[in-house]
């Protein structure tokens, strides 16, 4: 008899000191398990040009939601720029309203553009890349207007 308590002592000895362990070791092993995603929305501002979503010129382009991001991941858009003035132009590409203003030091908008002169009502297609540093952290959420201005040669 005194063999059957001992075994079941032990295992309730045993069983208390696993509790234990998972509660003090889980919040540390889910800490660093944890994803910390990044939502966002910006504006896209054209000046002396269109910019679209298709080639056709159809469908412009307003604001781009770059969706759900982790940090150290890049995401690209491709959209279509239309030169809408009477002269032929190069392109320039801006950023600004960050919020929070923090996020500019984590995060850059980049394009493929190459400098190349635009004609009049000639169409390109242009991929932005926005890129979040890897040690990107307290940001959950945040937005940004991104000015895209065509300059007359």
């Amino acid at each position: 008899m005194e063999r059957k308590e001992g075994i079941v002592a032990g295992a309730a000895l045993a069983l208390v000191a696993y509790t234990l362990a998972l509660s003090v070791l889980g919040p540390v092993v889910s800490a660093g398990l944890r994803n910390q995603t990044i939502s966002n929305a910006g504006s896209v501002k054209a000046i002396g040009l269109g910019v679209y979503w298709d080639q056709a010129c159809t469908n412009s382009v307003p604001s781009i939601a770059w969706g759900v991001l982790e940090p150290g991941q890049n995401k690209s858009v491709t959209i279509y720029i239309k030169n809408e003035g009477n002269a032929a132009a190069t392109l320039v590409l801006t950023t600004s309203n960050w919020n929070p203003t923090t996020t500019s030091d984590c995060m850059t908008v980049s394009w493929d553009y190459s400098g190349q002169t635009l004609s009049v009502s000639e169409v390109i297609n242009v991929t932005l890349t926005l890129s979040v540093s890897a040690t990107v952290e307290g940001i959950t959420s945040f937005s940004f207007d991104i000015t895209i201005t065509a300059t007359g040669e």
